[in-house]
């Protein structure tokens, strides 16, 4: 079965029928709204399980706001998610790659069929508009879908290897390694949580899956899809609670076989010494990174203003791939950021249900005050163009809204520039060479995603050639740094944006997930 990208809004508005996707996704947030603040359970080896002490999960929205409450989890919980998980791995791990290929198949169409209800969801659980929402959806669909598709199209990775010998028969035969922790960030709650249990559960590896504690019903939902395709009990198995101590002991599990994670460098780093220090492990992380972008003055500046500030400012800058530094050749940079700021001035900062919302809220408290001191940081070291407020009037004071920020006249060690800040933060500055440019570009600890904009085939072959980066994009309009598609845009971190050196959405993927094992036979 071939794979297609699922592109709801997309493909709705190349029909004109995107006011069915507004109307719908409107029903949706009105069923939503029915059914918030539930008490909601964990669950091990099929089982609701629910522990008398709970945390609120709250809408960035408005904090008045209960989105469902959730157990807190004990490191017991842990201990019993993994050997559930460990006893189901003998019965998975060795049932017909074509039966796990057809349980994650029917997940993604019932997920397509619910995929409204998701999206509604979503937005009120971690912030995202509308069309981000949707998106998110949609890729953890494209996840499932082309996992499928790879398992296929690989025959379950068994190869027919060279007979060293007449009487030999000899084999390549990639096996699953046992029980994967999967530990998930918040801003993709669906597509990161659905391609890293995805990734695991099709090559028949078990998983216990521990969600941000600021998105826990996406990942409740994405259990009640699965369970519901036919996934046997045991198999997946998800724990609610605090990173310190559900995170910290699936770590430390000697009975995990795997991990793996999306999140910051520093807990990806501490997760792969913890996961090494008694034995070898996969791990397999994506950690962040601090993403540039190129004008050079054969650009066209109107793609690259646009490109720019939405790969700066989507979902509020909450993503390990926006963009965060653009460096902007020295003839075009007053017009360029000039015409960028103004650009910026027409995003709409506000509640992100609302249709014509750009830059929703920001997850949490903790990044709201981040957001406060680095905007501090940015005045006294650099110039803010435009931003650097927090926004609290009328509603909003109940929220964790912020102004999208453009910074210039940076030192070349701000920190601005060199840490990832997850917030909605663009640093500009000009170069007069491209090499120049380049440099600063790579003058960065992350590898994770970087584009270019110029009309100069030299230029850009140029910095194909140099840049140090996973992913790169040219003259790409819709976004400069983000936006990568399963199965088009492999999604893969250098240096210390990621461990593996393969990429989500890969043909390389898979393996990862797997050992090989030769077989000889012998007649």
């Amino acid at each position: 079965m071939e794979f297609e990208h699922e592109m709801t809004y997309f493909r709705l508005l190349a029909r004109e029928e995107a006011s069915s996707f507004h109307a719908r996704y409107e029903e949706s947030i009105a069923d939503v709204e029915k059914n918030l603040g539930k008490e909601c359970p964990m669950v091990i080896d099929g089982k609701r399980v629910s522990t008398g002490k709970f945390f609120e999960d709250r809408s960035p929205i408005d904090t008045r706001i209960v989105v469902a409450r959730f157990p807190l989890g004990s490191e017991e919980h842990v201990s019993q998610a993994v050997d559930a998980a460990k006893r189901a791995f003998m019965h998975w791990s060795r049932m017909d790659y074509r039966d796990r290929v057809g349980i994650l198949r029917k997940a993604a169409d019932i997920m397509s069929s619910s995929k409204y209800d998701l999206a509604a969801l979503m937005t009120y659980e971690n912030g995202k508009n509308r069309y981000e929402a949707m998106a998110d959806v949609d890729e953890a669909i494209d996840f499932m879908r082309y996992y499928a598709y790879e398992m296929e199209r690989n025959d379950g990775y068994v190869r027919v290897m060279k007979n060293a010998y007449p009487d030999e028969r000899c084999y390549s035969i990639m096996k699953p390694y046992g029980v994967f922790a999967v530990i998930a960030p918040f801003n993709f709650p669906l597509a990161i949580t659905a391609g890293m249990c995805s990734g695991a559960l099709i090559t028949g590896n078990t998983v216990v899956l521990k969600p941000a504690s600021d998105t826990p019903l996406t990942a409740l939902r994405f259990f009640e899809i699965l369970e519901e395709a036919g996934l046997p009990d045991g198999v997946l198995n998800l724990l609610t609670g605090s990173g310190s101590t559900v995170g910290n002991a699936l770590v430390s599990s000697r009975d995990v076989d795997g991990i793996v994670f999306t999140g910051s460098k520093d807990v990806g780093l501490s997760i792969y010494a913890k996961a090494n220090a008694s034995r070898p492990r996969p791990v397999i992380t994506e950690m962040g990174g601090k993403n540039p972008t190129i004008v050079t003055a054969n650009a066209s500046i109107s793609k690259a203003v646009e490109g720019v500030a939405r790969a700066a400012f989507g979902y509020s800058g909450q993503k390990c791939s926006a963009c965060s530094r653009v460096y902007v050749h020295s003839s075009i940079y007053e017009e360029f950021v000039s015409r960028l700021v103004e650009f910026t001035s027409t995003l709409k900062v506000g509640n992100p249900v609302e249709r014509d919302t750009f830059v929703g809220p920001l997850i949490n408290k903790a990044a709201y005050d981040k957001y406060a001191m680095y905007s501090s940081i940015a005045g006294k070291d650099g110039r803010i163009l435009i931003g650097g407020r927090q926004v609290t009037d009328g509603m909003f004071k109940y929220g964790y809204y912020v102004e999208p920020t453009i910074v210039d006249n940076l030192n070349s060690n701000s920190v601005i520039l060199r840490e990832e800040l997850f917030l909605p933060f663009l640093a500009v500055a000009s170069y007069d060479r491209l090499d120049d440019a380049i440099a600063m570009c790579n003058d960065s600890e992350y590898g994770l995603t970087a584009g270019i904009y110029s009309s100069d085939e030299d230029e850009v072959r140029y910095f194909l050639d140099r840049i140090e980066a996973g992913v790169v994009y040219v003259n790409r309009g819709r976004s400069a740094t983000t936006g990568a598609m399963v199965g088009s845009q492999p999604f893969v971190g250098w240096k210390m944006s990621g461990i593996s050196g393969k990429g989500t959405g890969s043909i390389y993927y898979l393996p990862l997930f797997m050992r090989e094992q030769s077989q000889t036979i012998c007649s």
